[in-house]
């Protein structure tokens, strides 16, 4: 991996993956947790009340609100980077990149 960083992307040889800028990793991240605490409290509610009568469809629905909305903002993050990445990137080249 080089020292300059030209993208908000950058691949880690180690894991094989792709790694992310740090405000989309975190944004990534978040998503996921709210998926699993939203996927784990639905269980357990419904381990508790009948898990086929309405308690355990509205916990379903609930779950996927959340899960939903939490998608969205992860997605608006993501393109809000992407697109202030790209505008600096063509300002920065305007600006320094002139031929005299």
């Amino acid at each position: 991996m080089s020292d300059k960083k030209e993208h908000s992307h950058s691949y880690n040889e180690s894991s094989g993956r792709k790694e992310e800028g740090f405000i989309k990793g975190v944004s990534k991240e978040a998503n996921d947790l709210i998926h699993n605490t939203v996927d784990t409290s639905g269980k357990i509610l419904k381990s508790i009340t009948v898990e086929g009568g309405l308690i355990g469809k509205t916990i379903d629905s609930s779950g996927n609100i959340v899960k939903k909305a939490s998608e969205k903002g992860t997605d608006a993050i993501g393109k809000t980077i992407d697109t202030s990445s790209k505008a600096f990137k063509s300002i920065k080249d305007k600006t320094f990149n002139r031929k005299k």
